[in-house]
């Protein structure tokens, strides 16, 4: 299943002078999330999406709907925008047009009346429990639950996809709905998905593949390292140390493999161990740090060491050029612009 990059959140929102705007409502949200307790997932910057078909062709349709839905390992939720939503985080702000599913042109839809609420670090979004067919990757899933959005927070409305498909584990899900790969595991020949995000891609454009079933021979390295899981609701493991340029830790950290955020969230001391490396500059106007863009291949790798083995993130993927004369490292959520994961389900391992 290919997937494609809908852009950086945070480079159109700073061209277009309307960051301030977006940064406000997210730390008004955070301080209402510090009240609540609610989980910690968060939407920015890149987000790489999968083409869903939805639905079954009635007699007002003649094919599936199709929705652009994050692929998000963070969460074990479906849900997608109802047609019937018309707020601004529904239809999405300043043309960032959305497509809806109307549950009326499918003969497959049922309700299961009842309502759910889903939190997430960046908003909620909340509506009925409904179930209908969904195709992905040549894979079909037949009555899929999923919550059909009718009421969603602002915040959502800046982030360039329809919907989301949770690829948790069960523990994971709200609502106790069965995740979408708990119910294509008797259809797959192995019980894994791959997901490759590509690094170098057009917006708009395929960036990516999730391949369901097997391990992507063609785009992941041939040597595979199996990890531990450490949980069996986020794909959650240990990191066995940390080192960039001078500094070096180490000491076990539980970390999270989450497809749905596009940096790394790090403790407080090692981001100040990035900073001082990189020789980062704060500019409070954006809430980033930056770096001058001639030092780019000047600046130190940053090695994580998993199970054993150090996997690499050079200068190149960790600094994100923004368009505006500078490349940033953006405070405590460092970019990853490509990954190799392989999901193991049914088992207690993680390949990274």
């Amino acid at each position: 299943m290919e997937t494609r990059s809908m852009g950086s959140v945070k480079e159109w929102l700073i061209k277009t002078n309307q960051y301030h705007e977006y940064h406000n409502e997210h730390e008004l949200r955070r301080a209402q999330m510090q009240k609540h307790g609610s989980m910690p997932l968060f939407f920015h910057d890149h987000m790489y999406v999968g083409n869903v078909t939805v639905g079954t062709p009635g007699k007002f349709a003649e094919k599936g709907q199709t929705v652009f839905l994050m692929m998000d390992t963070g969460s074990s939720n479906v849900w997608m925008i109802d047609a019937m939503c018309h707020s601004l985080g529904c239809n999405g702000i300043y043309g960032n047009d959305r497509r809806k599913f109307n549950s009326t042109k499918s003969s497959s839809f049922s309700s299961e009346n009842t309502t759910l609420n889903l939190q997430y670090r960046d908003g909620w979004c909340k509506g009925p429990l409904v179930t209908d067919t969904i195709s992905l990757g040549g894979l079909q899933i037949e009555q899929q639950g999923f919550v059909n959005v009718m009421d969603i927070e602002l915040a959502f409305g800046f982030m360039y996809f329809d919907g989301m498909l949770g690829l948790g584990w069960p523990n994971l899900s709200m609502g106790e709905v069965p995740p979408p790969m708990q119910n294509i595991l008797p259809s797959l020949d192995s019980p894994v998905f791959t997901i490759w995000n590509d690094g170098k891609f057009n917006n708009h454009a395929n960036a990516g593949l999730i391949t369901f079933g097997a391990i992507d021979t063609v785009n992941c390295h041939s040597e595979i390292n199996y990890v531990p899981l450490t949980s069996e609701t986020y794909w959650q493991f240990a990191i066995d140390g940390f080192s960039v340029g001078n500094y070096s830790e180490h000491k076990i950290e539980q970390a999270i493999s989450d497809s749905g955020t596009l940096w790394f969230g790090v403790p407080k001391s090692v981001m100040d161990a990035v900073v001082k490396e990189t020789h980062a500059d704060f500019f409070q106007i954006f809430n980033f740090y930056f770096v001058d863009c001639s030092t780019i291949e000047i600046q130190p790798d940053l090695v994580f060491t998993i199970n054993g083995v150090k996997y690499i993130v050079t200068p190149q993927e960790y600094i994100k050029e923004i368009g505006l004369g500078r490349k940033f490292v953006s405070a405590l959520s460092l970019l990853k612009n490509y990954i190799h994961n392989c999901h193991r389900c049914g088992k207690i391992q993680h390949h990274s």
